[in-house]
């Protein structure tokens, strides 16, 4: 049995995190969420996060201040065109430039150390294997390692004997399976982004791989995207 129910969600203020959110949520846990300002090429989803933490009542909400621009490497960190109108089949053939090298390790690595203070042994990551852009860092396998590493690496995993936990509940979902979830669970996705290179006025291309995933995902779901495209 739990007996700390807090939990820390990664939250970038997009589709799959904010499920997470609910999600978490509805498992009886006290979430307390974690955003990243990282150098991102648009700020939008910080404030996306922002606004999903409140309107979904976290008590607790902190952004952590990195710079992967210093690195580059990525579409989403460099001057790097973003990829657009790729097709499904597309997705699959390699690691795309909006792979920000190392993103999820360095998130997690934040996360782990933001439960330790908290006194929290979960955390909740939006990882998918199935409707994603191929990153390897959102694979089971990875998850898996990750997790045995963090229980080597901490004072609440060597210690403290309490094992900690790295929740991806989205994972083997599609996207259709996740906007269905999260309506289910009262999720208001207008709040949410998606878009890689939304337009200055904040309106998402539409033509981005994660927007062609999310608006492909409404479509299975027989739902409408509330957010406005391009």
């Amino acid at each position: 049995m739990i007996k700390n129910k807090k939990a820390v969600v990664l939250l970038s203020g997009g589709l799959d995190s904010t499920t997470c959110v609910a999600i978490a949520k509805a498992e009886g846990f006290d979430v307390v969420g974690l955003s990243f300002d990282y150098g991102q090429r648009h700020t939008g989803e910080l404030l996306a996060a922002a606004q999903v933490a409140k309107k979904m009542g976290l008590k607790n909400h902190v952004t952590a201040k990195i710079d992967l621009r210093v690195f580059g490497g990525s579409a989403l960190t460099a001057d790097i065109d973003v990829p657009k109108g790729r097709h499904e089949n597309e997705l699959s053939l390699d690691i795309p430039v909006t792979y920000v090298p190392a993103r999820n390790t360095i998130f997690l690595s934040f996360a782990l150390a933001y439960a330790e203070t908290q006194g929290a042994y979960d955390i909740f990551i939006g990882v998918n294997a199935l409707d994603y852009s191929g990153y390897p860092d959102c694979r089971p396998d990875y998850i898996k390692a990750y997790e045995v590493m963090a229980n080597l690496a901490t004072k609440s995993g060597t210690e403290d004997h309490h094992k900690l936990t790295i929740h991806t509940p989205l994972i083997d979902m599609t996207k259709a399976d996740i906007i269905k979830t999260g309506l289910a669970l009262g999720v208001d996705y207008s709040l949410t982004t998606s878009c890689y290179d939304p337009l200055p006025d904040g309106a998402a291309c539409g033509e981005c791989d994660a927007c062609y995933l999310r608006l492909k995902g409404f479509r299975e779901a027989g739902q409408h995207d509330p957010v406005t495209y391009a």
